[in-house]
C-alpha cells in the first residue's frame, strides 16, 4: 500500500500508539489502515454417497479440480457465501448445510469455512469458473489433480468421518513449510 484510501496521502508502514503490530499510516489525516485475512467459504455438496467436484476454469491452479468455494463477500453469512459459490461455479442449489472445517493459512492470510450439504437433486452443470463438473466417489476424487492442500485436507477429514459415520466439526491451521510442503495441525 502506497497511498491512504481516504484522502490520497503516502502512507507509511509503523507501529501505531496503543498497538503492536505495523500497519500503514497515513501521514496527512493519520488514518490507520488495517488488514486482515480473507475469508473463503465452500461447501461438500453431497448425493447419494458422491460429492460435487468443480474443475477450475479460473487461475490459479487451472485445470486442478476443488470443491466448490470462493471469497465471502461483505454482507453475507459465511453459510449463505458458500451457498452462492456452489451456484456460482457449478449451478447447483445445496440444502440442509452444515458446517464441517474451519482452517486457518497464515501464510496466505486465509480461513477457509468449509461446509457440507445436500445437492439438491442431484444437479449441477459448469459455471463460469468452471471447466466440468463431476459427482465422485471416494475412488474417483482426482487425488493428485486437486486444486490446494486445504481441498486435500478437507476430503481427507471427509472420508474418515464418512468411514466411521461420525460427522463432526474440524479446527485446524495450515502451515506452510516450504514452497511445495505444508503442515497440518488439528485442534
Amino acid at each position: 500500500m502506497n497511498f491512504c484510501s481516504s484522502c490520497g496521502s503516502r502512507v507509511n508502514l509503523l507501529i501505531p500508539a496503543g498497538d503492536n503490530r505495523h500497519r500503514y499510516v497515513c501521514e496527512s489525516c493519520g488514518m490507520i489502515h488495517y488488514q486482515n485475512p480473507n475469508v473463503v467459504t465452500g461447501c461438500i455438496p453431497e448425493w447419494e454417497g458422491r460429492i460435487l467436484l468443480c474443475r477450475r476454469a479460473i487461475e490459479p491452479r487451472y485445470g486442478t479440480w476443488t470443491l466448490p468455494a470462493g471469497f465471502l463477500e461483505n454482507g453475507e453469512s459465511s453459510m449463505f457465501g458458500a451457498a452462492r459459490e456452489a451456484e456460482e461455479e457449478a449451478n447447483a442449489q445445496i440444502r440442509e448445510m452444515t458446517l464441517f472445517c474451519v482452517y486457518s493459512i497464515p501464510h496466505i492470510n486465509q480461513v477457509y469455512t468449509m461446509y457440507r450439504g445436500v445437492l439438491d437433486k442431484g444437479l449441477a452443470s459448469p459455471g463460469e469458473e468452471s471447466l466440468e463438473v463431476m459427482l465422485a466417489s471416494e475412488d474417483e476424487v482426482p487425488w493428485d489433480n486437486l486444486s490446494f492442500p486445504v481441498i486435500v485436507e478437507t476430503l481427507k477429514l471427509y472420508y474418515r468421518d464418512k468411514q466411521t459415520g461420525n460427522f463432526s466439526t474440524h479446527y485446524g491451521e495450515i502451515i506452510r513449510l516450504d514452497k511445495k510442503t505444508v503442515r497440518v495441525e488439528h485442534y
